[in-house]
């Protein structure tokens, strides 16, 4: 070897691995997207979400064109006059308004009583010194995620049946069973137990967000822990609990499974007489008529309560 020869890096002196691996992956970017289109970084990351977005607005006009055409009973066709025949028969039939009604009473219901289980949990997990007693909370949390809703619906079945877990422990204590399936409550207990995990997430991250120090300090003026909970926790936690009840809100309002199975065709909700009418009777026309009207009251319940309590933790800022 030469002296002007390149001497190799001794392997005290060779950068990390990861490091390399970055600087290639930096190079392989640069190479790839120049720097005269960095401008246009944020607009590439958007555009997948913006074109999902866009997917949806055009479905969403054709279910509002759609809606403006009834059905001509002799073809099993949409006639081709525009009229607002579907949207009469949603206002002058009781039926659809009960519906309406039933799916927009389950879903203040379901969001009231998750929020009432979801904080005291949320709170045991952020606030728990137990490290052993966290990961319990967090593995119980996801583990209903990786069942789907179908199968947890199938197996409250099994619990609350005629024949289920609970009437024959009703029976071996001497008592008459009781009729739990396919009544309102079971289609509530159902959704309540499936959008739980849902607010949970929702309201851990607005409780991390509370330094314990606040709580202290509030218990060190005189509070006792229930004054601390009502004045101090509950206001500042109030961002995460907009989100969780705008998001346990919506999705209860336009669930299909757990009425379908543990209402038993009895309790059926919006979404259900949709089905309905688009597979069993053939109507699409007041099939995407119930469907506006659906994403009409929803985003305007969605709305007002974004304008009255501000967007919480699906904001940037809060208030906004």
């Amino acid at each position: 070897m030469t002296a002007d020869a390149p001497r190799p890096a001794s392997p005290a002196h060779r950068l990390p691995l990861r490091w390399r691996v970055m600087d290639r992956v930096e190079a392989v970017a640069a190479a790839l997207w120049p720097a005269a289109f960095r401008r246009a970084t944020p607009w590439a990351f958007l555009a997948p979400a913006l074109l999902l977005v866009g997917i949806l607005l055009i479905g969403l006009g054709y279910l509002v064109s759609d809606s403006l055409h009834e059905l001509n009973p002799a073809t099993y066709r949409l006639r081709a006059e525009y009229s607002a025949g579907n949207y009469e028969a949603i206002l002058h039939k009781p039926v659809y308004l009960a519906v309406l009604w039933r799916s927009l009473l389950a879903a203040v219901l379901v969001t009231a009583l998750t929020l009432v289980f979801a904080f005291p949990y949320a709170y045991v997990m952020v606030r728990t010194r137990s490290g052993a007693l966290r990961k319990l909370l967090l593995v119980s949390l996801f583990l209903p995620f990786f069942i789907g809703q179908v199968v947890r619906a199938y197996g409250w079945l099994i619990i609350l049946g005629k024949q289920g877990l609970v009437n024959q422990a009703l029976e071996g204590l001497g008592l008459p069973a009781a009729t739990l399936i396919y009544t309102y409550p079971a289609v509530i207990f159902g959704l309540v137990q499936y959008m739980l995990p849902f607010a949970v997430l929702m309201l851990a991250p607005a409780l991390t967000a509370i330094h314990e120090e606040v709580e202290l300090a509030s218990e060190s003026l005189g509070a006792d822990w229930l004054r601390t909970f009502r004045h101090i926790v509950i206001p500042m936690a109030k961002p995460g609990i907009v989100g969780a009840s705008v998001v346990v809100f919506t999705l209860t309002l336009t669930d299909f499974a757990m009425p379908e199975i543990l209402g038993g065709g009895t309790n059926d909700f919006i979404a259900n007489t949709i089905y309905d009418m688009f597979f069993q009777l053939s109507n699409p026309g007041l099939a995407s008529a119930l469907s506006t009207v659906l994403v009409a009251v929803g985003s305007l319940i969605v709305a007002l309560v974004f304008r009255l309590a501000g967007t919480g933790t699906l904001g940037l800022r809060s208030g906004s």
